[in-house]
């Protein structure tokens, strides 16, 4: 009995086809592993109620960015860093000058494109002055007398008839912002338990096993 083995093509072609296969499933399989860590981490950020701008801010990119390699690895990140560690560690929030954090009221309404109200933002739009309500070892209050809250639940200047020492008639004090000195962000977000698996699945991309 003899065996033959002859060579069909030539051979640095056939090494080099195999090598780019290689290079181009390496590439995409760090390129699906980045998309299912941005797809995952974003619907947890949904999830929990933190919105879906800040879940945009999460980005991923494959490098080298153009072309395959063996060496092709993907970055996923987030715009906004400091929010999401915020909520990852459950951060400890204080006033950076050491007064109080200003808190909305759900009659405080929002500033343009749905930013947080602020107590100066509040007076400019709204020409309604804050008074400032002290309460030892509690939460302190900025209320707005002479207001109402309108059909949208907002607080608004009361339009109505005055006495004579010009306090409208069946004044109305709303809270428009809590006062605290520091508040503890509970923990929303965990990526690494959400995440779990992905390394696997990028092993199963490429036809290697653990």
């Amino acid at each position: 009995m003899s065996l033959r083995v002859t060579q069909d093509g030539d051979l640095r072609d056939i090494t080099r086809r195999d090598f780019e296969q290689l290079e181009r499933s390496h590439t995409a399989a760090m390129r699906r592993a980045g998309q299912f860590l941005q797809d995952t981490w974003r619907d947890e950020i949904r999830e929990s109620g933190l919105g879906g701008r800040l879940a945009n801010s999460v980005r991923h990119q494959t490098y080298p960015q153009g072309q395959n390699s063996m060496n092709a690895a993907a970055l996923v990140w987030a715009n906004s860093p400091k929010i999401i560690l915020s909520h990852l560690e459950g951060s400890l929030i204080r006033s950076p000058n050491g007064l109080y954090l200003a808190i909305p009221a759900p009659g405080a309404g929002k500033q343009r494109f749905g930013r947080k109200m602020t107590p100066a933002a509040f007076e400019q739009k709204t020409g309604l002055k804050l008074r400032f309500v002290y309460r030892d070892s509690r939460v302190s209050f900025l209320v707005a007398d002479g207001t109402r809250i309108n059909k949208g639940g907002f607080v608004r200047q009361k339009r109505g008839r005055r006495r004579k020492d010009g306090i409208l008639t069946g004044e109305q004090t709303s809270v428009v912002f809590y006062l605290v000195k520091q508040v503890k962000l509970r923990k929303k977000l965990d990526f690494l338990a959400k995440s779990d698996g992905w390394a696997a699945r990028i092993l199963d991309s490429v036809g290697f096993e653990e």
